[in-house]
């Protein structure tokens, strides 16, 4: 069962301390471009950083809060990432984004908030890894065929770069992914093979994502 959590650590360029209260000025923000070119900048950065620790970068984003920025960055692996290795992984990511705006200068504009987080079950399944990751699970998608598409349920038999097999009500049954749109885990209160109330685990049977694992001033 892996852990879920998530690593919240206001930051900044260079690693000082910030100060709150709109310190910045309206004509430093606007140097650093708009929110997609911001976003790309950053991917630059995180990526092969979340990459050397031995993680998938499952999505970065940058959105207002505010005066400040969030960025988000969502992270995991085979077998999960437990929240040690969130807070690993959350000032790894710190210390680039520091050294990189310390030789390019702002990569975000202003004040911002980095978040790192394991990916939750409401997230959809869009890629071979990520059905591979939830083998064993109930889910739901869309399949498309000729004759229309259709929804169906079942759980995660096997999946691989090719296709993806289902246990479902019919018996069991592969697809090639292009056959398939976003797949949903569905909330089971006892999974299979896991006895009632699992400590501390959520419905799904992970720990709460929105556990906050670090809090950390910069």
């Amino acid at each position: 069962m892996s852990q879920r959590g998530r690593a919240t650590r206001p930051t900044g360029p260079t690693g000082r301390p910030r100060r709150t209260g709109g310190q910045r000025s309206a004509g430093r923000v606007s140097r650093g471009g708009d929110l997609a070119s911001r976003r790309a900048r950053l991917h630059e950065v995180v990526e092969p950083v979340v990459g050397e620790a031995g993680y998938d970068l499952e999505e970065l984003s940058i959105s207002r809060a505010g005066r400040r920025h969030v960025v988000q960055v969502i992270v995991d692996a085979d077998g999960g990432i437990d929240l040690d290795a969130v807070a690993e992984v959350s000032r790894a990511v710190s210390a680039a984004l520091d050294a990189a705006e310390e030789a390019r200068g702002d990569l975000v504009a202003g004040e911002y908030q980095l978040e790192v987080s394991s990916p939750g079950v409401s997230r959809p399944l869009t890629l071979p890894r990520h059905w591979r990751r939830n083998t064993g699970r109930l889910v739901r998608v869309m399949v498309r065929a000729d004759t229309g598409d259709r929804q169906v349920t079942g759980r995660v038999v096997e999946a691989d770069d090719e296709q993806v097999v289902l246990e479902t009500d019919a018996g069991r049954a592969g697809w090639r992914y292009a056959e398939l749109g976003p797949g949903r885990v569905q909330v089971e209160f006892t999974r299979p093979g896991e006895a009632d109330g699992a400590d501390g685990a959520d419905e799904a049977g992970d720990f709460d994502d929105d556990d906050d694992v670090e809090g950390e001033e910069r």
